[in-house]
């Protein structure tokens, strides 16, 4: 009989998440309609988060909290990746939030996301509320928690935070961070080249994608400001990954979704490589092969599974053999 690969290259350890490479931002009824259909047409390519905390007017919170949970638990909601963010832990709607959408549409709800955070001790307690909730509701899972890491605090306790459990992604918030510096951090820095390239920027991300990686964890980029141009947003899309390791990035305009996606995909001949490599391991029984000349064994096996893996998330085309045997369910 042959072993999947998560059963033979992972036995006993957390499974690392797999998930789409684009994270689009919504926060009205009509934009997150608009999403949700979105989604369907293009495929489980990205997921949509509603958002209660920049999205909701001031005294309608939970309004706004019932239209969110009523949104992702609706048909509309196809393949049940639609998330929330709440409101932050120092605004008095927070737990209003989490009671209302998890109360009332926990079953459908794929995370909750935590905005500007400033301790690890404020994200342990807003976890420990979410799962007490699911517990009211009668859930038997855990609900995913993204973090935002935005603040110093939260940066600071970046290690501790992502050692926290139930968390899914960590997600760097660039435009609350640079504002949280009281201008020795200039606002071209906002945008590309400056947020890759100011020093208190660029170790920022890096520690925070360390910190994830290193827990098991996605590591989430921000957003870019240019909203329909496609070199543009493919370029941050691609800096982000290549240069500091993010396996995922916001969207905020539905432009920006497939220049995401599309950068962020493995390329193709490697995909053709990482397949050929498996199906030989796996008729191997996951001992060492040679392919093209060079020895492979269960270390570079891990990596062309996470190629493939990210391949089939990103909606490209997996090579026949490997489809099959890998992804036939």
């Amino acid at each position: 009989m042959n072993i999947h690969p998560r059963d033979a290259l992972f036995s006993g350890e957390k499974p690392f998440p797999v998930l789409a490479t684009c994270e689009h931002f919504a926060g009205s009824e009509k934009l997150i309609g608009k999403a949700l259909d979105l989604q369907v047409e293009y495929g489980p390519v990205f997921d949509v988060t509603c958002d209660c905390e920049d999205g909701a007017a001031a005294g309608e919170e939970l309004e706004h909290a019932a239209m969110v949970a009523r949104m992702i638990a609706s048909e509309r909601n196809r393949f049940s990746r639609a998330g929330a963010r709440i409101h932050d832990p120092s605004h008095p709607a927070w737990r209003q939030d989490v009671d209302k959408i998890v109360g009332e549409a926990g079953s459908r709800l794929a995370y909750v996301t935590v905005p500007k955070a400033t301790s690890h001790k404020q994200v342990a307690e807003v976890i420990e509320y979410i799962n007490e909730a699911a517990q009211r509701t009668g859930l038997d899972r855990s609900i995913p928690v993204h973090v935002l890491i935005e603040t110093h605090g939260a940066l600071r306790d970046v290690f501790q935070i992502a050692e926290l459990p139930n968390i899914e992604v960590l997600d760097f918030g660039l435009m609350d961070f640079v504002s949280g510096h009281h201008g020795a951090i200039p606002a071209a820095a906002m945008r590309s080249p400056g947020q890759f390239e100011h020093a208190l920027l660029a170790r920022a991300k890096a520690n925070m994608t360390a910190a994830a990686l290193a827990n098991g964890i996605v590591p989430a980029h921000n957003v870019c400001l240019n909203l329909k141009d496609a070199a543009v947003i493919s370029a941050d899309a691609s800096r982000a990954h290549n240069e500091f390791g993010f396996l995922r990035m916001w969207s905020i305009y539905p432009a920006q979704i497939m220049p995401i996606v599309n950068a962020m995909r493995p390329d193709f001949a490697e995909v053709e490589d990482a397949a050929s490599i498996l199906v030989a391991a796996q008729d191997a029984n996951w001992g060492p092969i040679q392919y093209k000349g060079e020895l492979h064994d269960r270390a570079t096996y891990r990596y062309f599974w996470a190629v493939l893996e990210k391949a089939k998330v990103t909606g490209m085309i997996i090579p026949p053999e490997a489809s099959s045997r890998f992804f036939a369910d």
